[in-house]
């Protein structure tokens, strides 16, 4: 599994830890272990630029999709096909303030987002009630079991 996770916001992050849940997230999800993810983190400016371009909104938001190759999850006897799936963008300055708002620490709001991120490149999307249930369930699970297994609440 390739992730390739580059920082270009000019805030701290653990880009390793980034990496590891994207590749957690991926295996669970038995995408392709040759599918390729790229994470990139930008700054406010940016991201706002990219938020207008792509979502026609103003202002920056906390993360985007861009999906590629359009994989969807695989099962254990049938992962996806190899593959791009695509780009996350995650702007850590966005991130700081929700983590602050929900209570919590910044490095556990850009995880979060970082499997928000791939879930949409799957596929999955929160547009209706029953999506977003599913969607953020499945969201839960694979921070929770991520979190459990390096040895954090």
């Amino acid at each position: 599994m390739s992730t390739e996770v580059v920082n270009e916001s000019g805030e701290a992050a653990d880009e390793a830890e980034i990496a590891a849940l994207s590749r957690h997230v991926l295996d669970a999800l038995h995408v392709h272990p040759q599918a390729e993810l790229s994470v990139l983190l930008v700054d406010v400016d940016a991201m706002a630029r990219l938020n207008e371009q792509w979502m026609d909104e103003s202002g920056p938001t906390d993360v985007l999709s861009f999906p590629m190759d359009e994989l969807r999850p695989g099962t254990a006897g049938e992962p996806s096909p190899a593959g791009l799936l695509g780009d996350v963008v995650l702007c850590p300055e966005v991130a700081a303030k929700q983590a602050a708002a929900a209570g919590h620490a910044p490095a556990e709001e850009l995880l979060l987002l970082t499997t928000h991120g791939i879930l949409h490149l799957l596929g999955y999307d929160h547009a209706e009630p029953d999506e977003e249930k599913e969607m953020f369930s499945l969201q839960r699970q694979l921070l929770l079991t991520f979190l459990s297994t390096r040895g954090r609440p």
